[in-house]
């Protein structure tokens, strides 16, 4: 058996939508990820973005187990001495519910610039609308 390598010309992206309703947080990011680096695909190449475009709809109705609402805290630093921001999962789904997603896939993907390309393929948005009905995306089951 030869082993292949993936070339740029053998790679077929295909779009896909994840409704985020009563999906738990960690279960439907590794998917995401999962699809987003292409390892569901017989090409699969580690050196190579290989993935489909992922589109994620009903960011604001996601569900999270345990306590995680009011104990996990998402930190930033604003660049000056004593400025680390925090703030907590509850007050980030009522003020930006995109980026808890995108935070979570991110931190599953490579860290380098093959993970920031990988990334550009994922579309969150809030509500059920998206703007991508020309792309015919098909749904996705995530268990």
């Amino acid at each position: 058996m030869r082993t292949i390598s993936a070339t740029p010309k053998m790679i077929t992206r295909s779009w896909h939508i994840v409704d985020a309703e009563q999906h738990i947080l960690g279960r439907m990011a590794t998917e995401i990820a999962h699809r987003l680096r292409g390892k569901h695909k017989p090409i699969y190449t580690p050196h190579i973005d290989t993935g489909d475009y992922i589109i994620v709809i009903n960011a604001s109705k996601l569900r999270v187990s345990g306590k995680k609402l009011e104990q996990k805290q998402y930190h930033h630093h604003t660049g000056y001495i004593g400025n680390l921001k925090s703030i907590t999962l509850e007050k980030q789904m009522q003020k930006k519910p995109e980026d808890v997603i995108i935070h979570a896939v991110r931190g599953m993907l490579p860290k380098n610039a093959l993970g920031r390309q990988m990334l550009e393929k994922l579309r969150v948005y809030a509500g059920p609308e998206h703007q991508h009905q020309a792309q015919q995306p098909e749904m996705l089951n995530i268990n």
